[in-house]
């Protein structure tokens, strides 16, 4: 019988949630969703000397706003609880022992002086990698070199030791990785890992197997960084005696800078204007702001849509996927093996394809959200037109103020480049024609405003395209934007006139030049 997938995402509260950890989030979840299976969250935490209050609540909140739905975690439960390390940590010392037992670990009564003499040692001999292993544990103070009593009276005493894996000296160690295919490391390579620290804490290594093999985990998609740990996990479900039903794995491909070299950091979103973290994050200590995609105004179907492509391709051409539909079409083995170099352009088109799929009356709440900040009172009616108007000109909803601020705000200054080119007397005769014909005009709209500019231009032997920079610059203050006949429509009659009179008045320069 085939076993139910679970997948898990196992962060630490040691800082805000990178972007590269909610695209493990992400992918976990998705695959989670198209085999049927649970995604299940645990925290980390057994190194306490790195934990950051509000870590926790930031990786759930993080989570919650991307639309990954959790089956088991610290906050929700579950079957398997507690899902924090550091609160289960008292089952972790017999699986520690047991390997001790069975010879594949043992103490290291080593202090800190000494380890670092032996390092000091190996890099005067021109070792190129100090490690304590297969041959160097032979010269160290461990229950490998010390007499038998002398390691019992160690314990007893409560002299402060560590637990380390015994790795064997000569040894291939393989495992097939889903996205590399079979990756095989030699044993001399692999150091004697620190499983049980002196606090009585595990390490991530045998934590991580203990609670993945306890909770059932049948697939670990992780972290490329991590693929280097994972022929010492291999050691470890082995010498547990639970290789049988040891998770398949799945490394990731690093997000790289944008220009490719190297693994993306917050000191280059910090360097080119774009956030590294899903939300705004505050760092509690030094009170350091660092932005968040939420607050820059990305909108997190579009964010998680983005994250998405940032290694994985749906072999098609279709970019726009809902989360439902990125489900049902994730595969790891479309999941690249090389790094994916970052970019924010394209995060911002996702945002833009998303922002106008949407329907204008909700919009309309964008504007209005803004307006409400400027004290500028709007009907939901107008804020939808503009808000369809506006659409195709917008990146983010902070945007609809900015650029359609002039449906509320008359110009008080004008684009001098356009106004020196475009405005003249001509122009100006037939504006105030315009102006003084609109009072009269009957069904106020956009078609008849336009019929009037046409039947008023024909008389003075001159097309439109000669006038409409001029009568945006006018009515708007800008020298682009959508349709000029309905942004007067949506102003109104009155203000359209009053505009027109104020430019006239104030452009009289360019008009007698």
């Amino acid at each position: 019988m085939e076993r139910e997938v679970r997948v898990r995402f196992a962060p630490s509260p040691t800082g805000p949630l990178h972007i590269g950890g909610v695209r493990t989030a992400l992918y976990n979840y998705l695959f989670a969703k198209k085999m049927g299976g649970k995604m299940i969250l645990r925290i980390e935490d057994t190194d306490q000397t790195r934990f950051v209050p509000g870590a926790e609540d930031y990786i759930n909140e993080s989570l919650e706003w991307c639309g990954i739905k959790l089956d088991e975690s610290p906050w929700a439960g579950g079957d398997f609880a507690p899902y924090r390390q550091s609160e289960r940590k008292p089952m972790y010392m017999q699986y520690a022992l047991q390997l001790v037992e069975a010879g594949h670990a043992y103490y290291a009564f080593d202090t800190a002086e000494e380890l670092d003499a032996m390092r000091e040692r190996l890099k005067a001999a021109k070792v190129a990698t100090p490690q304590y292993n297969a041959i160097t544990r032979m010269t160290m103070k461990n229950s490998l070199t010390l007499p038998e009593d002398e390691v019992k009276r160690r314990l007893e005493s409560g002299e402060q030791y560590v637990i380390r894996l015994k790795v064997p000296r000569k040894e291939e160690v393989r495992l097939k990785d889903l996205i590399r295919g079979w990756v095989m490391v030699h044993s001399s390579a692999i150091d004697d890992k620190v499983l049980m620290k002196s606090d009585g804490m595990p390490t991530y290594h045998l934590a991580n197997i203990v609670d993945d093999h306890l909770m059932n985990i049948t697939h670990v998609i992780r972290g490329e960084e991590w693929l280097p740990s994972a022929p010492l996990h291999v050691l470890l479900y082995r010498y547990l005696g639970w290789e049988d039903t040891m998770p398949e794995f799945a490394h990731l491909p690093l997000l790289l800078k944008p220009d490719g070299n190297g693994k993306l950091s917050k000191r280059d979103g910090d360097k080119l204007g774009f956030p590294v973290f899903p939300l705004r994050w505050t760092d509690p200590v030094s009170g350091e702001i660092s932005s968040g995609y939420r607050e820059s105004g990305y909108i997190p179907e579009a964010f998680v849509n983005f994250l998405a492509f940032l290694g994985w391709n749906p072999g098609t051409q279709q970019e726009i996927f809902s989360m439902e539909e990125l489900a049902n079409e994730f595969s790891i083995e479309r999941i690249g093996k090389s790094g994916t170099r970052f970019d924010i352009q394209k995060a911002r088109w996702f945002n833009e394809q998303y922002l106008r799929a949407k329907p204008d009356a909700e919009l309309a709440y964008y504007l209005l959200e803004a307006l409400k900040e400027h004290n500028i009172s709007c009907s939901h009616e107008k804020a939808e037109q503009i808000a369809g108007l506006m659409k195709e000109r917008v990146s983010f909803p902070q945007d609809f103020w900015r650029e359609a601020s002039y449906f509320f705000v008359a110009p008080t200054t004008y684009n001098e480049k356009v106004a020196s080119k475009k405005w003249n007397s001509q122009s100006v005769a037939v504006f105030e024609d315009f102006k003084n014909e609109l009072s009269s005009l009957e069904n106020f709209n956009a078609d008849t405003v336009k019929e009037l500019l046409i039947s008023i231009l024909e008389r003075y032997g001159m097309k439109i395209g000669q006038v409409m920079q001029a009568l945006r610059l006018a009515v708007t203050g800008a020298e682009a934007g959508p349709d000029l006949m309905q942004i007067i429509e949506v102003i109104g009659r009155e203000e359209t006139i009053t505009r027109i009179e104020t430019a006239i008045s104030k452009l009289s320069q360019y008009a007698a030049a």
